[in-house]
């Protein structure tokens, strides 16, 4: 195992040279203006992920390694247009033997287990009978449960590692208990049960062994159509086993919660939230996502003499940095 002394992505500076592993995915082999093909390579440890490139690269070079591979990078950081990346002189499949699989994992296995050992009491507190009963159905699959605590929120924007999925859904809980009680015309317990569902066919959506990826149903239909799918399957199993009916009206609540939860039409809502519940869920999960998505923006900026990030254009700001705790 090797010693760790490694730079992670996070602590990278301009004109750094590099000579270290890193874990690829999204790699592109591509022409440049001139006709020149170049390999473009997304790079990631547990802090982040810088893109590295290649030029004069050739087809061997591509097919040296796969993604999700750990491969060993030297080269040298460079800041462009304000962002970090990495040229690479050279890019090999690592040896087993200078791997060391903690560097690129967010979460700590301790960490998955303290998330679900919560997630799983907030649930058994549900009282409400048909709540209760999906709860348990859900909790009592080992295989489903095991993919929630490995599986990440997102590709990119925000939780995209291994455990993130599980980090988030908690998250939302968590608030839920905080702000329901405020408001006594909500549900909390129908709106818990929706923060549970509203992303949870991304374990199947998402392909998370080492990269993140899409799978072909993920990319076909997405984890709102999955994930009605897969409430519907579970109820149906449920009701086969006990020979009790499920309320209609509240399955259907809960299938609105889970297709409206991106909260407009632009971002892949097939309806607009409709339900005080589900207009719960959508504010609820947009601020967790946006705190975290920024959250990141802000670690990963690389002007550290600034109290200022560099323009996002996907978010069509700079941010301000917080104070840097004593």
């Amino acid at each position: 195992m090797p010693t760790n002394s490694r730079r992670y992505v996070s602590q990278l500076a301009h004109n750094e040279a590099v000579s270290q592993v890193f874990l690829a995915s999204d790699k592109q082999l591509r022409p440049n203006r001139n006709g020149n093909l170049y390999l473009q390579v997304d790079l990631a440890d547990r802090s982040g992920t810088v893109n590295a490139r290649m030029w004069n690269a050739s087809d061997s070079d591509y097919r040296a390694f796969d993604n999700g591979d750990y491969v060993h990078v030297e080269g040298a950081t460079q800041l462009f247009q304000g962002t970090m990346q990495l040229i690479a002189n050279r890019i090999r499949k690592a040896r087993p033997d200078e791997v060391d699989e903690s560097d690129y994992v967010t979460l700590q296995s301790e960490d998955v287990d303290h998330m679900r050992s919560r997630l799983e009491t907030i649930l058994r507190d549900i009282k409400s009978a048909p709540l209760a009963r999906l709860a348990k159905a859900f909790m009592a699959d080992k295989d489903l449960m095991d993919k929630l605590c490995r599986a990440p929120a997102a590709m990119k924007n925000h939780h995209a590692y291994q455990g993130g999925l599980l980090e988030h859904v908690l998250s939302l809980m968590e608030l839920v208990l905080v702000v329901a009680p405020r408001y006594p015309q909500l549900s909390q317990e129908k709106l818990l049960m929706g923060v549970f569902l509203h992303d949870l066919a991304k374990i199947d959506e998402l392909a998370y062994e080492r990269d993140i990826s899409y799978t072909d149903q993920g990319q076909l239909l997405g984890h709102m159509v999955l994930g009605v799918t897969l409430l519907d399957n579970r109820v149906r199993k449920i009701v086969a086993q006990d020979g009790q009916p499920f309320p209609d009206r509240l399955l259907l609540e809960l299938k609105h919660m889970i297709i409206s939860h991106h909260g407009q039409y632009e971002y892949g809502s097939s309806k607009l939230p409709m339900t005080l519940e589900a207009i719960t869920l959508h504010l609820l999960d947009n601020l967790d996502a946006k705190l975290a998505n920024f959250t990141q923006l802000m670690t990963d900026c690389p002007n550290t003499d600034s109290n200022w990030t560099q323009y996002f254009t996907q978010i069509n700001r700079k941010l301000f940095k917080p104070e840097k705790k004593e």
